[in-house]
């Protein structure tokens, strides 16, 4: 599908939409936790149709009931052989070692660049705890058959922060954590060492879902081990419903900031500067860069200025690189951003995708190392583009059209259904000038 953005001026109030990372964490703690959970603000994207997709093939009933998501659950009973998370990197890393808690053999499937995505970790890992694993060369399908046994581990945290989210909620969901070496209501049970942990504040996260579902949270020792001790969940069978409300998404406002600074004025809502997500930094990107900005309670107000190259560490948050480097495009001078390694197993490998886009916009960008240098305050010029089927470099292509020379064509542009289905209408209601085609004019 082709969607064109003509430059355009934007102005108005708009609503960030809701988090994925958010909502499939949700989604899986609402599985482990036995009795009824309401989900408030629940997304739509791809990848939270996958998340829910998962969680009904594993047992749990889901019912819409006006905006929310009604969730009970008994614990994980697959009522499948097989379940297909779709492209989403999460959901394969973070359920994987749930439908692992399980002693029925399951299937774990998934599609698009999902089936190339390494999975190399789970072949080493849940061996010992006890799964037995078959993959396909460390590339998916997957068979797993447990139970996961809860054991003293070490994990390498450097390729994603997800792999460690599923193994926390697999930990801090087994009825049994001292399987291995029954020890004294005050003594350390089980432990999970990391090394070279990246993207901490999802981690942060996943700990703050699972304290709010009343899973078992570990103690966190500076990111570097997370110990589980000799205490059951707090959740029993016969817990009162609770109530989990969806946060706005960093990941995706990000987009509409970046837009709002290079053709605004805009207003975003509902992005909570105290969230643990890693992508509110994009606040700090938009102030180095000497962008028109303000915070009150009522939003974030984005206004044109003449912004200036600025230097900032994306290893964290590397989903922000292709707003970065729209934002960069429109800076006077050199934006250097360090990082790049996290980007070689997204949807694309987005540090080449990136550079191969932008330069088709007369935009040169310099992979050196860890490091992507943009230079930037030329003329963004208009371009056929295409989007590598990545969520984020349609989104990406989509804001530096907003004031290019000429209209921005992007080659499967639907792609923005993975994450931020509305992305498009949200432009439209903010004034762009984009041209989708009618059949797909409500992605």
């Amino acid at each position: 599908m082709k969607v064109t953005i003509h430059p355009s001026k934007l102005s108005g109030i708009i609503q960030a939409p809701a988090s994925k990372s958010s909502m499939q964490r949700a989604c899986a703690a609402a599985l482990l936790r036995k009795g009824e959970t309401i989900i408030h603000n629940p997304g739509h994207s791809n990848d939270d149709k996958a998340a829910v997709g998962i969680i009904k093939a594993l047992g749990a009933e889901v019912e819409h009931i006006n905006e929310a998501l009604k969730v009970i659950s008994h614990g994980i009973h697959h009522m499948e052989k097989e379940i297909n998370c779709g492209e989403s990197g999460l959901s394969i890393r973070m359920f994987t070692p749930l439908v692992a808690l399980s002693d029925k053999e399951i299937t774990i499937n998934g599609s698009g660049s999902l089936v190339m995505r390494p999975m190399g970790f789970f072949d080493e890992i849940l061996p010992q705890l006890g799964v037995k694993v078959k993959s396909n060369a460390g590339k998916l399908p997957m068979v797993v058959q447990g139970p996961l046994l809860p054991a003293n581990i070490e994990i390498d945290g450097s390729l994603s922060s997800q792999f460690l989210t599923g193994l926390l909620m697999a930990y801090g969901t087994s009825q049994n954590p001292s399987a291995r070496g029954t020890l004294d209501s005050h003594s350390t049970v089980v432990s999970i060492k990391v090394r070279n942990l990246k993207s901490k504040p999802y981690i942060d996260l996943t700990l703050d879902v699972m304290k709010h579902f009343g899973l078992r949270v570990p103690e966190n020792k500076n990111y570097e081990e997370f110990i589980f001790y000799n205490e059951y969940p707090r959740n029993q069978p016969t817990s009162p419903p609770i109530n989990y409300t969806v946060e706005s998404d960093w990941s995706g406002g990000a987009f509409l900031l970046v837009a709002g600074a290079i053709a605004g004025p805009i207003t975003v809502r509902g992005l909570d500067l105290t969230s643990t997500q890693a992508d509110k930094s994009i606040v700090d990107a938009l102030m180095a860069a000497n962008a028109g900005i303000a915070m009150d309670v009522k939003g974030i107000q984005l206004h044109p200025a003449e912004m200036n190259g600025f230097y900032f560490d994306a290893t964290d948050s590397p989903d922000l690189f292709p707003p970065l480097v729209a934002l960069a495009a429109y800076c006077k001078g050199d934006t250097t951003i360090k990082g790049v390694n996290r980007l070689t197993h997204k949807e694309s490998n987005r540090a080449l995708t990136l550079q191969d886009e932008f330069d088709k916009m007369g935009v040169t960008i310099d992979l050196q190392d860890d490091y992507m240098v943009i230079h930037g305050g030329e003329i963004v010029k208009g371009a056929d583009v295409h989007s590598h089927h990545d969520h984020r470099i349609a989104m990406a292509c989509a804001v530096a059209g907003l004031k290019a020379d000429s209209e921005m064509v992007i080659e499967e542009a639907q792609a923005v259904k993975k994450s931020y289905p509305d992305f498009y209408n949200d432009l439209k209601k903010l004034g762009a000038d984009v041209s989708l085609p009618y059949q797909h004019f409500n992605l």
